[in-house]
This record gives C-alpha cells, sequence and structure tokens, in this order.
C-alpha cells in the first residue's frame, strides 16, 4: 500500500502477502460458521410466537428469528466466493457440517462452504460515487481479503409480516406516501369485520416504512456481529483489517454478477401515474438499478421471494410458509434436524399462521409490489451496508511512525513469522 502524501506518507517496500486457506478459514468461520443445531428452546403454544423461529441451524452470529439473512462474499486476487447459508445446504449434509465444526476443521469446513462466483477479485469502482475518499487509497490492494456481508430482505419481512398480520398482534398497515391509506388491507380492518386493529386510539397501527426500517435495522444486527467476529479473528490471528464503507445501490452487486432490475425514480416515489408520463417525457425520471438475485449456470444461489423469482407475492408469500409448515418444512419432516429428542411429536403440535394471517401477508405483499414495482418498498432484495477488508501489516510504517504499544504481540509474531518463511 501507498500514502501518498499528508504527516504518514509513506510507500510499502513489501511485496504483498496474501493470507493462508487456514487464515481464511478462521475469518470466515468466525464471521458467519456454522456451530451446531439452534435450541429453538420457545414456548409454541398457539399465539404464542414459537412458531416465528425459522431456522434449524446456529451460526456464530445470533439471526432474528434464525432466518440467518446475511450471506458472506470473500473476494482476494484469486477469485471471489459465496459462503453458504444453513438453508443453502441440503438437510443430509447438517450433521456433517456441525461435526466438523466441533472438530475444528475449519479449512475444511471453508471448503465445503464456498462458491466461486469469479476468478479474479470482484470489487466495485473506487470513485467518490461509489465510496469515501478515506478509505480509496487502501481498498481492495493486491494481497487483501475482502469480506462482504450482503443481507437478503424479503425473507424475514414476510416472516415478521405473518406474525404482525395474526390475530394477536392484528397490526393494521398504511402506506405513508398514498395519504395514509390501508396498504392492501383495508378488507381485514375490524371496522370491516377483519381482526386488524385499524382505530388509530389503540396505537396497533404503522407505516410501510415503519415497519421496514425495523426490520432493516433487525438484519444491520446480525451484520454487525459478523463484522465485529471478524475484528475480533483479524486481531488473534496477527493480522490487520478494519471495517468500511460498502453501501451502494447497485455497484457491489453489479461487480459481482447479481441479476438486475430497475425501476424509475417516480415509481420508487409512488408518482401518481400522470406525474410519471411528465417526468419521463421531460427526461427526468431516471432509472434506478437494483439487484434482483444471484445466480450460476441458471440456477440460483440467492434468491428472494418476490418476483422474478416468483411469479406474484402471492407465490411467494406461499412458498416461505411452506419452508416452514409445508411437508418437508422445519416444522415438519425438517425437524428431524434439531437436538430435540422427539421431533416428530413436538412439530406436530406446533401451529403454523392462521390463514387471515396468511391473507394479510398476501394482500399487503401484492399492493407494495404493485404500487412501487419491487418487494420491500424502501430498499432492494438485496443491500449491502459495510465490508471488512483484511491483510498482513507492514511493520516498519509502525515503527516510523507509531510508539511501539501500537501493534499488539499477535500482529508483530504473525508479520515476522511470515517473512521468516517467505525467505
Amino acid at each position: 500500500m501507498r500514502i501518498p502524501d499528508g504527516p504518514f506518507k509513506y510507500s510499502s517496500p513489501h511485496k504483498p502477502i496474501p493470507l493462508t486457506d487456514d487464515e481464511e478459514a478462521a475469518l470466515a468461520f468466525a464471521a458467519c460458521g456454522v456451530t451446531g443445531y439452534a435450541l429453538a428452546d420457545l414456548s409454541y403454544g398457539a399465539g404464542q410466537g414459537g412458531g416465528m423461529l425459522a431456522g434449524r441451524l446456529g451460526r456464530t452470529m445470533a439471526s432474528p428469528d434464525a432466518i440467518n439473512a446475511v450471506a458472506i462474499v470473500v473476494t482476494n486476487d484469486r477469485g471471489a466466493w459465496l459462503l453458504k447459508r444453513p438453508q443453502d445446504f441440503a438437510p443430509a449434509e447438517f450433521s456433517e457440517l456441525v461435526k466438523l465444526a466441533r472438530e475444528g476443521a475449519l479449512t475444511e469446513l471453508y471448503r465445503r462452504s464456498r462458491v466461486q462466483l469469479s476468478e479474479r477479485r470482484a470489487a466495485p469502482p473506487l470513485d467518490p460515487g461509489h465510496n469515501f475518499p478515506i478509505n480509496r487509497w487502501s481498498l481492495y490492494a493486491p494481497g487483501t481479503t475482502y469480506f462482504l456481508p450482503i443481507i437478503e430482505t424479503t425473507a424475514l419481512t414476510l416472516n415478521a409480516l405473518l406474525e404482525l398480520f395474526d390475530e394477536p398482534m392484528g397490526i393494521f398497515v398504511r402506506d405513508e406516501r398514498a395519504r395514509f391509506r390501508p396498504a392492501g388491507v383495508g378488507r381485514f380492518a375490524r371496522r370491516r369485520g377483519g381482526h386488524l386493529r385499524d382505530d388509530p386510539r389503540e396505537l396497533r397501527s404503522a407505516t410501510i416504512q415503519a415497519v421496514e426500517t425495523s426490520l432493516l435495522e433487525s438484519m444491520a444486527t446480525e451484520q454487525g456481529m459478523a463484522l465485529q467476529n471478524l475484528s475480533l479473528m483479524t486481531e488473534a490471528l496477527g493480522l490487520g483489517g478494519f471495517p468500511n464503507f460498502a453501501r451502494h445501490e447497485n455497484s457491489w452487486f453489479q461487480a459481482l454478477g447479481f441479476r438486475m432490475g430497475s425501476m424509475p425514480a417516480s415509481g420508487y416515489l409512488g408518482a401518481p401515474w400522470l406525474l410519471s408520463r411528465v417526468l419521463g417525457w421531460l427526461g427526468k425520471d431516471p432509472a434506478i438499478p437494483f439487484p434482483l438475485g444471484l445466480e450460476q449456470s441458471g440456477a440460483p444461489l440467492l434468491k428472494p421471494y418476490c418476483p422474478p423469482y416468483y411469479p406474484t407475492m402471492e407465490a411467494a408469500v406461499t412458498a416461505f410458509v411452506e419452508t416452514k409448515f409445508g411437508s418437508a418444512g422445519t416444522y415438519r419432516l425438517g425437524a428431524d434436524q434439531s437436538s430435540w429428542r422427539e421431533p416428530a411429536s413436538a412439530a406436530a403440535q406446533i401451529p403454523g399462521p392462521g390463514s387471515a394471517a396468511v391473507q394479510a401477508t398476501i394482500a399487503y405483499c401484492d399492493y407494495v409490489y404493485r404500487r412501487y414495482g419491487r418487494f420491500p418498498a424502501y430498499t432492494a432484495p438485496f443491500r449491502t451496508v459495510i465490508g471488512f477488508q483484511v491483510c498482513r501489516v507492514d511493520l516498519d510504517f509502525y515503527e516510523r511512525f507509531y510508539r511501539p504499544e501500537a501493534l499488539s504481540e499477535s500482529v508483530r509474531a504473525n508479520t515476522e513469522a511470515t517473512l521468516r518463511e517467505q525467505t
């Protein structure tokens, strides 16, 4: 790396030395490694919410409802890889994954868990339209390994909506960009004989934005845990690393080869049809690209619960419910992949969401997709926020500009050992 000017002007005389597979494997495990079965020790009676849990395998980071919304991409000078989430493995693989993790076979687990996306480093541009100047001098430098958490937004959104629209909660959602009219759920209002609490005095109402913002904050905590774990493992291994801005609507996804869609800016705003046409005629309604999904040889690797991967939002909602309560779902045949003593007996007693909740969720999702051209409304099905870069440390730089205590013994030991191996 090179700092071109300022008080720390410096050009490293050392050639870049990439991380080993063992080091990357330890980092990958810290970020998102499978650790064992989720205990799912909850109350599963009717209306008690236990069935909101969606997953069976636990990871090194907690996940809202065990959805495992975060996928990690690893990229270096040799290529780019997607690390599989628990739901991306076949159930028959679960026991072997848990066994490898408990034995500490992290490198083997790493190799089994990754899918190669490219044979070269994947990275977006570094110009000011894509990143802050503070990051540009060091990002994606030769020898570095970059970890990018990618949040899939639709699964947790559907899971939460099914609970919000169930009778015990009965939340009524309005569209703040359409004069606070019902967001597709008007026929489920109590004043019309339904089960959703539409009386403002009950404080059981929400807006589309409020619902989506709270869920995005929940997903961000999962990503934050991955970043914290990466930081801790980086220090333990004696490497250098830092989190950095990776929030861009499309550039990371284009660099990774995602299937992309687009929508007019007026669609995002929910503008009336006539205004949209006028803006189009005036050339003031630019297309906004956004990621739809990640595929390889026609097969989806990261697939959201929305079109084009499902013909309608009704089909997407139905498919999601099936993953939990269908014949092979988490709470049916899939319960065998758990640490419960009598999985079949326990699962048979766990009720799925009520019909009214499912129908209200379908109506809401269909409204959002038809009005705003994507689902969710305020964000794309996938988003990035913060990435984490890891590399070896040039001790000479810190000897010149910092006091001795600035670097830990683990960093000094790793760097010196690596240099000895190289010579």
